[in-house]
């Protein structure tokens, strides 16, 4: 069946944060592009409302579908299958979990069986020109240099999203000499460079919440080790890398990391963290079990419920290469900032995220107040 629009793609995992970004780069980017978006039900009124924020005429190339991108033939009937797979030249496939504390079952469900679902949909689809998968800079190595042709690491693994994003690299690798298809390796992504916007306070967010709820009198000490990188990338460059290497034909059979190619050091991004805040910089560390206990702080403790694994993957010593990402991102102006360019805004987010978190504890006290 042909397409009326130049370029028609298949999007999984909206509305997610990162996927709801990656639509609205490709609306923006691709005046002349159809975009579909898998959405499962109970997710459908907030997409449809996030939808109507568009302009009209990139809502009008938006066609959301309700289904889910882990169930076979991503919970589509029979005639929307046949419709989509017939159209689509690219799929992103950006449906997966990716905070540390997931259930396994349904990180297994989302990361593991949706792999497996996007290659069928690639299979099934005689105009694709690229499969584009999400995965971690995390799976391949948690030390050392680490290289965009590494495999997936073996067991153990520190995490459930090492190893369900691991089972399903190794799944697409086995698919590799038949579908056009490109693996992404962010490292931890944080807020949006212009904004700070993020929708999750995972990754380092906990221990910036503990400094800017801490004393502003007291310097708290690291609860990991500060001489080893921590390598972070905001959202915005992560999406606008994506695009570019999810539109290159070249990027298929590649994996690329995306991560900033001059990470700093633990230990200096949380004494930039607490300059923007007007805190105190942190000072020295501590042993490992009264690091667990400072993250069950209160307004931290919500954020991290297994201390052992978010300080572990916190405290990777890995440096990665980003020779294919550098290359394919030469000459496109897309570039990671450095992490001094924007840190004030992502402090400014959390802290109005704190204010807006004791302003709704605060109203709910006074609405179960019997006095009132």
């Amino acid at each position: 069946m042909a397409s009326d629009h130049a370029s028609t793609v298949l999007l999984t995992g909206y509305p997610s944060f990162l996927a709801r970004r990656m639509a609205e780069q490709i609306l923006a980017r691709e005046p002349d592009t159809m975009l579909y978006c898998v959405v499962r039900s109970k997710l459908a009124p907030l997409a449809q409302e996030l939808a109507m924020t568009l302009p009209a005429s990139r809502r009008n190339r938006l066609v959301m579908m309700e289904g889910d991108a882990a169930s076979m033939d991503m919970g589509l009937s029979g005639a929307e299958f046949h419709e989509v797979s017939s159209r689509i030249d690219r799929i992103f496939h950006f449906a997966q979990f990716s905070y540390i504390d997931a259930d396994p079952k349904m990180a297994k469900h989302a990361n593991v069986h949706g792999a497996r679902e996007a290659l069928e949909m690639a299979r099934a689809a005689p105009r694709l020109t690229q499969l584009v998968c999400m995965s971690s800079a995390t799976v391949a190595s948690a030390s050392g240099l680490v290289r965009e042709t590494d495999p997936p690491k073996d067991p153990p693994y520190r995490t459930v999203i090492e190893d369900t994003l691991a089972h399903a690299e190794r799944i697409y690798g086995r698919a590799a000499h038949q579908i056009p298809l490109t693996v992404l390796r962010p490292s931890t992504i944080i807020g949006d460079s212009d904004t700070g916007e993020i929708d999750r306070l995972d990754g380092p967010y906990p221990l910036i919440l503990l400094l800017l709820t801490s004393s502003r009198k007291s310097a708290v000490p690291l609860p990991i080790r500060g001489d080893v990188p921590l390598n972070l990338v905001p959202v915005d460059f992560v999406i606008r890398a994506a695009h570019v290497i999810g539109s290159s034909p070249s990027a298929a059979g590649k994996t690329f990391h995306i991560v900033d190619p001059a990470p700093l050091s633990t230990r200096r991004v949380f004494e930039l963290v607490a300059h923007a805040a007007g805190r105190r910089s942190p000072r020295g560390a501590v042993p490992s079990y009264v690091a667990r206990s400072m993250l069950r702080a209160p307004g931290v403790e919500r954020f991290v419920k297994s201390p052992r694994a978010f300080l572990e993957v916190l405290t990777t010593d890995a440096r990665f290469d980003a020779t294919n990402t550098t290359e394919i991102l030469r000459g496109t102006g897309v570039v990671c900032p450095p992490f001094e360019s924007y840190v004030d805004r992502i402090v400014s987010y959390v802290q109005a995220r704190i204010r807006e978190r004791r302003k709704n504890d605060a109203d709910a006290q006074l609405a179960d107040d019997p006095l009132l």
